[in-house]
């Protein structure tokens, strides 16, 4: 992430399971089908210029990051997705890199109807607010 920042000049570089190379490994169908769906949604309502708006592994510039920090109002799932239609809605340059996002080997994802229910606020509070 580090070098793509440094060849490109990019103020936010994201890994994105959604582009070609990358992927997720040891998902079931169901876990996939739920963050390809939440993906489509949220790029249909906020059209965010990133391919993967769920996807956590981002690198920002300090000072864009700060920015964005203090004007974001989200929290939980809407937080990262609320943090980068900011950035791009900005015009900071983001470049995307393909990943290959590895399920945990401890654990357990929190991932249910109540996580689903806040993303979906989530989602609809951006789509109203940015």
């Amino acid at each position: 992430m580090v070098a793509l920042q440094a060849a490109t000049g990019a103020d936010v570089v994201t890994g994105t399971r959604y582009a070609p190379g990358g992927g997720v490994a040891g998902w079931g169908a169901r876990r996939k089908l739920t963050s390809r769906g939440a993906n489509l949604l949220a790029q249909l309502l906020l059209r965010p210029g990133v391919s993967d708006l769920t996807g956590s592994f981002r690198l920002y510039k300090a000072d864009l990051l700060r920015t964005l920090v203090a004007a974001t109002r989200a929290t939980g799932y809407a937080w990262q997705m609320e943090v980068a239609v900011r950035a791009v809605r900005s015009g900071a340059r983001v470049a995307e890199l393909p990943i290959t996002f590895v399920d945990r080997v401890y654990g357990a994802s929190k991932l249910g109807g109540a996580e689903v229910t806040l993303f979906l606020r989530g989602l609809a509070t951006l789509f109203f607010t940015t």
